[in-house]
């Protein structure tokens, strides 16, 4: 039988893997700082409330850049979409080794917290070189970024916000990085400590120096908001990887020297220990690459589709651009909170039942209780995000959308096909809710099946409809006909593709008919 908590299994089976220096100690040094209250954040609720915190604070600051740039000159809101345009680029390497974290670092049952931090530090390290060599291969890519992502009528005045912005990416990655693996170390505070930062400098920055109530005589432009962005975005991602090193890393390190020189049996961790290795890479590259091939692909499809919806002028590209800070702004906070939420959780049982049932054991037969337990928290957050987003879609339709795009465009025009563009497939995006949750089960568990139900979704729907956009003759007059077909039905496409993938997972776990990784060095 399964625990039926979310405290880690005392005794792992007595295999090779599992044997691993001063692992059990540090199992009951685990056991011993976890807190029964369900509001601390080792729990489901306390650890979703600092991810709420987390993601709104970046979500109302991308709402408020958009309007103060409006303020300056609403003919460049659309180029703030390049950063946008750029961080989707960068999300292969963001969401390749990070996303593998749900399912390693996650894997608490059978990996020592020394273990778990040394794959943290080597995800960091990764991480930060990648986002640096894509950075500056943004910079001297900026004409040819500016061509496929920024409409023509402000195509020059934007190359220099292009280069800017270019090396948002770098903190990005390290942002990522740092977020998802302590999120998966039960460290939910460390994003928040990031993104309260980011929030709290931006806000000051942008009030003294690009709000209309601004210090001085000069006129901001919008490579001033690049600017103060980039630097916020660079000091965020280094002040929060600093507190993770200073609250985990270096207090792990005290807190066993000052126990072994008081004569308590404890594995001090060496610097060797903790180090970046490559050993560690590659145990992360396993289901890193497979993560890393889905978004790829996805990520691939869509920058090809905007490229179409950029070509169609500057009214359809900003109203595309307020329709996405509506829709991945302030309305998909809970998602994106529950998801993460419940990755953390559901990556804690999967090592659980991993290890109970034995590491090397790689054709396992589950019980229907045991699927319950490892499932329970996308079902909770499955349920949370109808209770949530059900009403915000309704409220958007009837009521927000146009005023909220018209307050951040500054353009009667964007605002009516913003608004148009939300009554259309606002709906989709309940099924968005509720598959994201469930795709959290195979992300956490099987990332091979996540690659086979994204695929499925992306090559057998969202690409031939791309296919049509390309060679489709479009215009503001019947775009939205096409694009609301690729990103809506894409969506509800998902919702069916992953029930039938999280079916089958379900079916081969119970009837012992599934061959499962071993991500191990």
């Amino acid at each position: 039988m399964l625990p039926k908590d979310d405290t880690v299994i005392k005794r792992a089976p007595a295999t090779a893997t599992s044997a691993t220096p001063g692992h059990n100690d540090t199992i009951r040094h685990e056991q011993m700082t976890e807190s029964s209250s369900r509001w601390h954040r080792d729990k489901y609720f306390g650890s979703l409330a600092f991810n709420i915190a987390a993601f709104i604070l970046p979500a109302l600051y991308s709402t408020l850049s958009k309007l103060w740039v409006a303020n300056i000159d609403s003919s460049m809101v659309v180029t703030t979409d390049v950063y946008t345009y750029l961080n989707t680029a960068a999300e292969a390497i963001n969401e390749g080794l990070p996303r593998a974290a749900w399912v390693i670092i996650g894997d608490k049952a059978s990996r020592s917290l020394i273990q778990r931090l040394q794959l943290t530090h080597t995800l960091i390290l990764f991480q930060g070189i990648a986002g640096l060599v894509l950075s500056i291969a943004f910079v001297g890519a900026a004409p040819a970024i500016a061509d496929s992502f920024v409409p023509s009528q402000v195509r020059q005045a934007s190359l220099t916000y292009v280069r800017i912005a270019s090396f948002t990416v770098l903190a990005g990655s390290i942002e990522t990085a740092v977020a998802t693996a302590t999120r998966a170390l039960d460290k939910p505070d460390v994003p928040l400590v990031i993104s309260s930062i980011k929030f709290a400098v931006n806000i000051i920055l942008d009030l003294l120096i690009i709000s209309r109530f601004h210090v001085g005589s000069f006129h901001p432009t919008v490579n001033t908001q690049a600017i103060i962005q980039l630097v916020c975005s660079l000091v965020a991602a280094f002040a929060g990887l600093t507190y993770f090193l200073w609250s985990n890393t270096w207090a792990l390190c005290c807190k066993n020297r000052r126990r072994n020189e008081s004569g308590v049996s404890l594995d001090t961790p060496m610097i060797s220990d903790l180090q970046p290795s490559l050993r560690a890479f590659i145990v992360l590259l396993r289901p890193g690459l497979i993560t890393f091939a889905e978004s790829a692909v996805r990520n691939a499809l869509y920058l090809w589709l905007v490229t179409t919806i950029v070509a169609l002028g500057t009214t359809y590209a900003t109203a595309w651009g307020v329709f996405n800070t509506i829709r991945w702004g302030l309305v998909m906070v809970p998602v994106n909170a529950l998801e993460a939420t419940s990755l953390q959780f559901i990556g804690h049982r999967w090592g659980k039942w991993r290890c109970e049932m034995g590491i090397n054991n790689r054709r396992p037969k589950a019980t229907w209780k045991q699927m319950f337990f490892v499932t329970q928290p996308a079902l909770l957050s499955l349920a949370l995000a109808l209770a949530v987003e059900v009403p915000i879609a309704i409220f958007l339709s009837l009521f927000g959308a146009r005023p909220f795009a018209l307050y951040i465009s500054g353009s009667e025009d964007v605002a009516d096909v913003t608004a148009y563009m939300w009554r259309t497939i606002d709906w989709c995006y309940i099924f968005y809710a509720m598959s994201t949750q469930l795709a959290t089960i195979l992300l956490a568990t099987r990332p091979k099946w996540y690659l086979y139900q994204s695929l499925a979704s992306n090559i057998l729907y969202v690409l031939p409809w791309a296919i049509v956009c390309q060679v489709k003759h479009l215009d503001e007059a019947n775009a939205w006909t096409y694009h609301s077909l690729v990103f809506g039905g894409s969506l509800v496409f998902s919702f069916v593709d992953i029930i039938i993938v999280d079916a089958g997972w379900v079916w081969t776990l119970i009837t012992g008919k599934v061959r499962l990784e071993v991500f191990r060095a």
